[in-house]
């Protein structure tokens, strides 16, 4: 088997362009744009610059981007209480919760509220089950 070079920004170009034509399709055909949700907790630089790549991205493929930007100082249940409020939103498709969370704040807890569907990291234990799995039941 020969080594083939993959060129990942072209690769990524490529993916987001499909992205792009997949969303227009969906609203060409009256459907609702879909919507990633992002909680960002505390002031992280890099953390914050990440969720700023993702909302940017959003926005390039025509999607919603809904940014939830939550103190340093935010309790367990208010994270939590975000994450079920944006489970029920019926706008909201995806929920990033950016990682890590600031000290006293069990991520492991918060990551279990998500809901399976809305996961777009993985990160809930069941998912993560699901990709050790390798595509078997």
């Amino acid at each position: 088997m020969t080594a083939q070079i993959i060129d990942g920004k072209i690769l990524s170009q490529q993916v987001r362009q499909e992205a792009a034509e997949e969303v227009a399709k969906l609203v060409a055909a009256g459907m609702p744009r879909p919507g990633l949700a992002t909680v960002l907790v505390g002031e992280n630089p890099a953390s914050k610059s990440y969720v700023g790549s993702k909302q940017k991205a959003c926005a390039e493929l025509g999607m919603e981007s809904y940014g939830f930007h939550l103190p340093e100082t935010a309790t367990q249940s208010e994270v939590e209480g975000l994450v079920a409020e944006l489970n029920a939103d019926p706008r909201v498709n995806g929920i990033l919760v950016q990682l890590p969370l600031p000290g006293g704040l069990i991520e492991e807890d918060v990551l279990k509220k998500i809901s399976l569907e809305k996961d777009v990291d993985g990160f809930h234990p069941i998912n993560i089950g699901r990709l050790a799995q390798k595509g078997r039941d």
